[in-house]
């Protein structure tokens, strides 16, 4: 009996002992996978974040796409946030990109004129982040590495004397996104060149946030207001489809005009498979990607970087909707 009862106890104590031998690599295997989640496996590895005002548009999908290309052949580490269009939520995405101890920062600003968004990028710059704005630009950017974005004033210009050379008067309905300062530069080129055509009269303007599920209720509200209708000119593709969704539902059968910017791919098939009047000033998001990209990794080698690049853009309309891929950006 009693060497009975000393066998069991040398067994217990062995399976005790294995156990307190498994939760030893289990704990320095969770150990070692933070080390390797929290700092570089290379040597030369490089940290990248980035964050656009929103992904729920396929622009920025495209602009992550082109980073994403060139950090995974430097075998770099790219941390992509949202911040779903709340400036809160970027700033604390700002924070979390200070605590992962990032090299370079690619953002888009929710809001370009909130002093805490430049605040806190002005605390990352002092800490040794250098900043790369994108398709956008802040009320203060002295201090910002570089600033890559479309001709958007330019944009404006375009869709405005597109118009004029169509039509000789016009009641006119705009779409904006007032805290978006490069939408405010495509509105504002428009309703500068038609400034002093008395011809063509602003008849109304909502914000939208450039969204389309906020467009549609914003355009429904106008369309109540307003009868008639010969233009509307958007700041950007999915609020101008957003608002063409509202026109059909209303079931109007007015003839009208769109123009907006972007040269989606939604909007450039629009263009080629409808005959509505509808026209878009095209942007790069893939230019706009790669340039930001190369640029990051020239200010990582503490090379010179342009304070400003300037992409240019470009009507498309059925005329010339053949020159364009309609199946993705250019």
């Amino acid at each position: 009996m009693t060497y009975n009862n000393e066998k069991k106890r040398g067994n217990v104590m062995k399976k005790r002992s294995g156990l307190i031998g498994l939760s030893f690599v289990i704990a320095i295997t969770a150990g070692l996978y933070a080390f390797v989640v929290n700092n570089p496996i290379h040597a030369h590895q490089h940290r990248i974040g980035e964050t656009y005002m929103t992904m729920n548009n396929t622009f920025y999908d495209a602009i992550h796409e082109e980073v994403k290309k060139i950090t995974d052949e430097h075998n770099d580490i790219l941390i992509t946030r949202d911040p779903l269009l709340s400036v809160e939520k970027q700033l604390e995405q700002l924070d979390h990109f200070e605590q992962q101890h990032i090299d370079v920062l690619i953002i888009n600003p929710v809001d370009g004129n909130d002093d805490r968004i430049i605040n806190k990028l002005k605390e990352l710059k002092r800490k040794g982040i250098s900043i790369i704005v994108v398709d956008s630009q802040l009320k203060e950017d002295q201090f910002i590495d570089c600033t890559i974005l479309s001709d958007n004033y330019n944009a404006g210009v375009l869709c405005a004397k597109d118009m004029m050379k169509n039509i000789k008067s016009a009641k006119i309905l705009l779409l904006e996104h007032l805290a978006a300062l490069s939408a405010v530069d495509r509105i504002k080129g428009f309703t500068d060149t038609i400034n002093n055509h008395p011809e063509y009269q602003i008849i109304d303007r909502e914000d939208c946030s450039g969204q389309t599920e906020i467009a549609m209720p914003k355009m429904k509200a106008m369309i109540e207001r307003h009868s008639h209708f010969d233009v509307l000119m958007a700041l950007n593709d999915p609020s101008a489809l957003g608002a063409l969704a509202a026109i059909e539902e209303a079931k109007s059968h007015q003839s009208f005009m769109v123009y907006s910017v972007d040269g989606s791919p939604d909007m450039k098939k629009l263009i080629n498979d409808t005959n509505g009047r509808y026209y878009t000033a095209a942007q790069s998001p893939l230019m706009m990607g790669k340039k930001a990209a190369n640029n990051a990794y020239r200010l990582i080698k503490k090379k010179n970087v342009s304070a400003k690049v300037i992409v240019p853009v470009s009507l498309v309309g059925k005329n010339n909707i053949s020159d364009y891929d309609l199946s993705g950006w250019q």
